[in-house]
């Protein structure tokens, strides 16, 4: 006989157990709504709304342009940076935080392949985030046939190194499945092939332990706006291994990646270590909101937010498949094997759009990505285990009375 699935009472239960659970008190979510997309875009913290205020209200409108100085802005890239290396295993002075994840993806490779002289090969998978690829795509286009973009798939990585790859260009977790890449055996083997590796880490930084410096990690990048809870477009982080920094060379040299940005000089000399990654003026309104938002992530254990994300996932997967998930058309698109996935659960479904359209309306919140895949993201410092009872138990009733099966939930939005 299958073991009894767990009652609404059990997730409850579990819930007033849940030693992260105070910090649910931290965001700002709508009562009534289960938010399951914090992959996509993490809630907001209370606190940033008064922090804004008194960036606004004080340092800019009352202290204006003094406040470069007085209040630290000028500084806030690296400060920050500094924060997020405590999130991704890297050291102080590592890590900056500028620009978005594509401008810094496009700073690090140039960077890389200028390191790799006499190799050709950016070598990624086929699945990768397209910004990824299109990104390398672009500079490509500026090498002159220097270079060349090569995907295979992603069981085939390793064995596809070669003597011409000059860089690997990996996101950890696969933003479709959730599928987790094993970061210290894929550095490890580029390495061994003489190889350098980018790593992007929009998925994994605030989600999951990330050590990069115990993995001889070279560069990484990553976004703000997902499990760091920064905000819609948050700036994006760089991460240069100390290692790289005197031969770090990258080709968007603005004022601010200056050794000297306010003497003016009319040619270009690289700062030292991590502020050469830098670029133009720092975006200080976008920079202080995604500081309140790594404060969060900060606030909590990352073994314990690991350890809840993935009962979170594990709860969902039992949910929907106990309750004949699989009998109303769905499939799981992501690893069964919890430490072999991010924190997140894919389903696939051949009307997923609909079905994420239908579930919206009741008041649950996943995404849903081309061409059959219902998303759920469970950000740990938010997400309670009643949460994904009663989002598995929406998504069947769903699925059992064809409720999605409605033109107005056929529909295609601008974002999906």
């Amino acid at each position: 006989m299958p073991a009894a699935l767990p009652t609404r009472e059990d997730c409850l239960a579990r819930d007033r157990a849940d030693p992260l659970a105070s910090h649910r008190a931290g965001f700002d979510l709508p009562d009534g709504l289960i938010y399951l997309d914090g992959n996509s875009l993490g809630a907001k913290p209370r606190t940033v709304e008064p922090r804004l205020a008194q960036v606004i209200g004080q340092e800019w409108g009352r202290d204006l342009i003094t406040s470069w100085n007085r209040h630290g802005w000028i500084d806030l890239p690296l400060r920050l940076g500094d924060k997020i290396a405590r999130l991704i295993g890297a050291g102080p002075g590592e890590v900056a935080v500028a620009d978005s994840t594509s401008i810094n993806l496009f700073k690090v490779l140039a960077a890389a392949l200028r390191l790799r002289p006499g190799r050709r090969t950016i070598l990624s998978v086929r699945d990768n985030f397209p910004t990824d690829l299109y990104t390398a795509e672009g500079l490509i286009g500026l090498s002159d046939g220097r270079h060349r973009l090569r995907l295979v798939d992603a069981a085939d990585i390793i064995r596809a190194l070669d003597a011409d790859t000059a860089v690997v260009l990996l996101t950890q977790v696969d933003y479709r499945t959730g599928a987790l890449f094993d970061l210290p055996d894929v550095t490890r083997a580029a390495h061994g092939a003489g190889a350098l590796v980018v790593w992007d880490l929009a998925h994994s930084a605030g989600a999951l332990p990330v050590d990069l410096n115990a993995a001889e990690a070279d560069f990484a990048v990553g976004c703000g706006y997902k499990y760091l809870n920064g905000g819609p477009g948050a700036p994006a982080f760089v991460f240069v291994a100390r290692r790289h920094h005197d031969r770090f060379v990258q080709p968007l040299s603005g004022w601010l990646g200056h050794a000297a940005p306010f003497a003016f000089e009319p040619s270009f000399r690289p700062a030292a270590g991590i502020a050469r990654a830098l670029c133009g003026t720092p975006p200080i309104l976008s920079l202080a909101a995604l500081e309140v938002g790594v404060d969060t992530v900060l606030a909590a254990d990352m073994t314990m937010l690991r350890a809840k994300s993935i009962a979170l996932g594990d709860l969902f997967i039992q949910m929907v498949e106990g309750q004949g998930g699989d009998h109303l058309g769905l499939s799981l698109a992501s690893p069964r094997e919890a430490m072999r996935r991010g924190s997140q659960v894919s389903f696939r479904h051949a009307e997923g759009y609909a079905v994420m359209q239908a579930l919206i309306a009741r008041g649950v919140i996943g995404d849903f990505r081309a061409p059959d895949l219902l998303r759920f993201g469970f950000a740990p410092l938010y997400v309670r285990y009643v949460d994904v009872f009663d989002a598995a138990a929406a998504l069947i009733g769903i699925l059992a009375s064809r409720d999605w099966d409605r033109p107005a939930f056929k529909r295609r939005a601008a974002v999906t």
